[in-house]
């Protein structure tokens, strides 16, 4: 017999996990405090950007599997899937997971199961879900089933990672994890680790954290060669032709609900012990600054007000999701600064700034510079852009766009990472004096 379930959250997360239940013949009831989400999916249409989600979401509706609403009901099984921000000053706002957790408390029953599966501080599930929920009467662990089960998945992929991603799950006990593996086994293919709530939660904080600390490392390392001259593109590539080393690749920071937040939940927890996870944050939280003052050096000979248009918005390609993107800050930095900006990504429907095509973003610009590796501008119409701009520089934060093509259609190609003008290039030259002197 399939189970009735609720999940609160129609986001990113909690929207394809309530479709891909309904799919698979659970009665899903998805609860959102956003009446624009709940009245757009009762229609059979969604308001975020994932591939094949639509149609999914749409056969669901259809099939009276899958409705949305404002409030929780009863259910066999309740999945939390809201927002775990952090405060300005760097730490977690439980805030959504709390007021969720109290929202399902009228409707819990014997023999329910309660999932958090929004990514979460260590202790999330013992110290915040469980004393909430223990309000119910029920004897938690026993009456009622508790544990966390955290996403793994990448947005533009979510729905084939749903199924076939490895899966962690913890329990405040062994009877709870077991509870959960049975509902997520209706779908899931990966295999699926049983283990505590409190692991599954560290588990999910340092799989994003070990990613933003090897961001940082090739961060740093990208500064560190556009100092001594040599292009820190080639230095990854040939670093990880070593069998054991797989460095990650620079750019003007990093964003998203995970990388960007989730090493600041360890920091929190454990301060004095987190110190190259909060200076790797620190690190990757540093690169608009640089980026603002690496075009600063490049518009340094430029007169007047000075324009620079960015191509993409979004904290990764091929998505519509700007969450935390550090191209929104480096927005804000230009805008300190007095620039003058446009914007041009397909992926995004408003923004300030944001122009409809690309042409007319360049109109006037002094600097291009490539911000997000969209499929869209792998190909840029460099012809039409030269035409249009009153400079000719590109800037490739990315190491995406061909140098050559750009080079021959008239820009002047600038690389994150590399630098012309360097260090390098002038103990070249004093090595040369020295060579013609002796030779003299």
């Amino acid at each position: 017999m399939k189970s009735k379930i609720c999940i609160i959250g129609l986001g990113y997360i909690g929207l394809p996990t309530s479709a891909m239940f309904a799919s698979h013949g659970h009665k899903v009831i998805g609860v959102d405090v956003n009446e624009e989400v709940v009245n757009a999916l009762n229609k059979g249409e969604i308001i975020i950007e994932e591939p094949y989600l639509d149609i999914l979401v749409q056969a669901a509706v259809t099939s009276g599997n899958l409705k949305a609403q404002l409030k929780p009901c009863e259910a066999d099984a309740f999945i939390i899937a809201v927002p775990t921000p952090i405060t300005k000053d760097k730490k977690a706002d439980m805030t959504y997971v709390k007021a969720a957790t109290e929202s399902i408390l009228p409707y819990i029953r014997k023999g329910n199961l309660v999932i958090l599966e929004s990514t979460s501080p260590t202790g999330t599930t013992e110290e915040v879900m469980k004393p909430i929920l223990g309000k119910s009467g029920l004897k938690i662990g026993e009456e009622l089933f508790l544990g966390h089960s955290p996403e793994r998945v990448l947005p533009g992929q979510i729905l084939m990672e749903l199924v076939n991603n490895n899966r962690i799950i913890g329990g405040i006990n062994r009877k709870s994890a077991e509870e959960i593996r049975n509902l997520y086994s209706t779908f899931v293919k990966g295999e699926m680790y049983l283990t505590t709530a409190t692991t599954a939660e560290m588990c999910k904080m340092m799989e994003n954290t070990y990613r933003d600390v090897n961001i940082a490392l090739a961060n740093e390392l990208a500064k560190i060669c556009e100092n001594i001259g040599i292009n820190a593109w080639e230095v990854i590539q040939l670093c990880n032709k070593h069998p054991r080393v797989n460095l990650h690749q620079p750019g003007p920071g990093v964003g998203g609900h995970c990388l960007a937040v989730d090493p600041w939940f360890i920091v929190d927890r454990v301060p004095e012990l987190a110190k190259i996870i909060k200076l790797s944050r620190e690190t990757n939280d540093s690169m608009p600054y640089y980026m603002v003052n690496k075009i600063d050096k490049l518009l340094s000979n430029v007169q007047g007000k000075k324009k620079v248009t960015l191509l993409g918005i979004t904290y990764k390609p091929n998505i519509d999701d700007m969450r935390e993107s550090p191209i929104v800050q480096l927005i804000e930095l230009l805008e300190e600064k007095s620039y003058e900006i446009s914007i041009f990504d397909p992926y995004v429907k408003e923004y300030k700034y944001l122009e409809k095509d690309i042409k007319t973003a360049c109109t006037n610009s002094d600097l291009v510079a490539l911000a997000v590796n969209h499929n869209e501008f792998k190909m840029l119409p460099l012809k039409d852009m030269k035409s249009k701009m009153r400079g000719n520089l590109i800037l490739d934060t990315r190491n995406y766009l061909d140098r050559k093509l750009v080079e021959d259609n008239g820009f002047n190609y600038e690389l994150l990472g590399e630098t012309t003008n360097n260090k390098l290039k002038e103990y070249g030259e004093i090595l040369k004096e020295v060579a013609v002197s002796s030779i003299g």
